[in-house]
């Protein structure tokens, strides 16, 4: 602006640029305060939302406790309003978990495997409460029979779950009377816990029945 003469030129000048440029600038502005304030207002939702499932959680978990004596209704009531009102949390999904073992308590193994399917449809693969929720519906699976598909969710678990997943297949291969291939998935689970974790008594049991199985052929001849 400094090399216009006059005041006059310079106005002008201001002016001519308003005229280019000022509309842009201003919606900029104003689009900029926008998502200001929008961020600020769903932070501030998101925030609110998160403190009335922690809420509604806490209250699940209290009934759980035994300190609520009316049953399995107030779990189950606030289980589904979680799973209804935040289905995105962590608190839905592990109050799926808990809609699924109640189900599996009052004999209903097919509400189980819903509630353990909708947490794997909500959960990341490959996060604690989807491998988790594998671990359970894989077991359940078993229960039914289904024996082929349980094996085949079991298949995945790796990393802190191993030691779990190996056992669940070990404990299917012994239903299924292959002894030599749960003796291989309870040996493969007791390598794979931390060299300081106590080996579980019944990982332990199995191990001893089945090595004492194998043993016996050997004897007799």
């Amino acid at each position: 602006m400094d090399s216009y003469r006059t005041e006059e030129e310079q106005l002008e000048a201001l002016k001519r640029w308003w005229k280019e440029h000022g509309r842009s600038a201003l919606v900029g502005v104003v689009l900029a305060l926008g998502l200001g304030f929008g961020w600020q207002f769903w932070q501030s939702q998101r925030h609110s939302a998160t403190e009335d499932a922690s809420a509604i959680y806490q209250q699940m978990l209290l009934a759980l406790s035994g300190e609520d004596t009316q049953g399995a209704e107030p779990v189950q009531a606030l289980a589904r309003r979680l799973k209804t009102s935040h289905p995105g949390t962590t608190y839905a999904r592990f109050a799926a978990l808990h809609l699924a073992r109640l189900a599996v308590l009052a004999g209903e193994p097919e509400q189980a495997e819903v509630e353990l399917r909708w947490v794997l449809s909500m959960a990341r693969a490959g996060d604690d409460l989807h491998q988790v929720a594998t671990l359970r519906l894989a077991r359940l699976l078993a229960s039914r029979g289904d024996t082929d598909r349980a094996l085949e969710l079991l298949a995945a678990g790796s990393g802190d779950y191993e030691a779990s997943y190996s056992i669940a297949r070990g404990d299917i291969f012994l239903q299924l009377d292959r002894e030599p291939e749960a003796l291989a998935a309870y040996e493969t689970a007791l390598a794979a816990l931390d060299s300081d974790a106590p080996v579980p008594r019944t990982l332990r049991e199995k191990l001893q029945y089945l090595n004492a199985r194998r043993a016996a052929p050997a004897e007799a001849g």
